[in-house]
């Protein structure tokens, strides 16, 4: 006889034998079947997609736009060395970071729009455009890159995501996301795993593999306080894989969502007079 077998809301019939006071599956089953339902068992219950997960991230840690006000703490073994900055944005297409402290670095600014990234150093008077090579390279000496703080890359567009499970970190429940660059992106990592809050898609982890598959760094996201009427970490911290004993902290003092701000801010001679 058939049976009805139900798995994430997909009806599959079974071909059942029965025998006297037993009821086994046929060995007839075909193995096709029997992988379907291994796949339909292991999509998450909560039905969303990995990219609407992420998209509902971005949207609750950014907003369609912000201002922030923040500190850089650079950990090294030998020395420390603190950044504070203020930074606006609109989607993901324009950024703007100034540096407002030490006295030496304040004035330096970063620009992004769409894929081009502009760099002004006031000692020189001088606006530098970034070539992607630079991407990878160390922000300002710590150990974010060019491309964490200002993203030429796009979390959405430019990775192929999965759901690989759920689990409970740091007291939350949370989906572990896989995140595989598209070909031919201009993206530094292999591989990127996080752990995103089931409730309040908060953004609680992040692990960055290189090319070969190996641990590049995790940032870990903690100090969970309310900005702006959201409930978000406050606090960003970046440790590499190989080194340890060093580490880079950004801490958030302040955050607005949803500013009022449009693209004609986010210009070449306003990174220059910006304060």
């Amino acid at each position: 006889m058939m049976i009805p077998h139900h798995a994430g809301g997909v009806h599959i019939l079974a071909t059942v034998n029965i025998n006297p006071g037993n009821m086994t599956l046929t060995k007839s089953l075909p193995v096709a079947i029997t992988t379907l339902l291994v796949m339909l068992l292991c999509v998450p219950a909560s039905g969303q997609d990995a990219a609407e997960i992420i998209r509902n991230m971005e949207d609750v840690m950014q907003g369609e736009s912000n201002y922030a006000e923040m500190t850089m703490k650079i950990e090294r073994p030998r020395y420390e060395r603190e950044v504070s900055m203020r930074s606006w944005a609109l989607e993901e297409d324009f950024s703007l970071i100034l540096v407002t402290a030490p006295s030496r670095d304040e004035g330096t600014a970063f620009l992004k729009r769409h894929s081009e990234i502009w760099n002004y150093v006031p000692s020189i008077d001088r606006t530098i455009k970034m070539p992607p090579s630079m991407m990878s390279e160390s922000w300002m000496g710590s150990d974010f890159t060019n491309d964490d703080l200002v993203r030429e890359s796009s979390t959405i567009e430019d990775y192929e995501h999965q759901v690989l499970r759920t689990e409970e970190y740091e007291g939350f429940d949370c989906y572990v996301i896989e995140l595989i660059p598209k070909p031919d992106t201009p993206i530094v990592w292999g591989k990127v795993i996080m752990w995103v809050s089931t409730d309040g898609y908060m953004q609680l982890r992040v692990e960055n593999y290189d090319q070969r598959g190996e641990l590049a760094n995790t940032m870990n996201l903690d100090q969970i306080r309310e900005l702006d009427d959201r409930t978000l970490p406050t606090r960003m911290t970046l440790t590499p894989a190989d080194r340890p004993d060093q580490r880079t902290i950004l801490t958030f003092q302040e955050m607005e969502f949803d500013i009022d701000i449009d693209e004609s801010f986010f210009t070449l001679q306003n990174m220059r007079r910006v304060r």
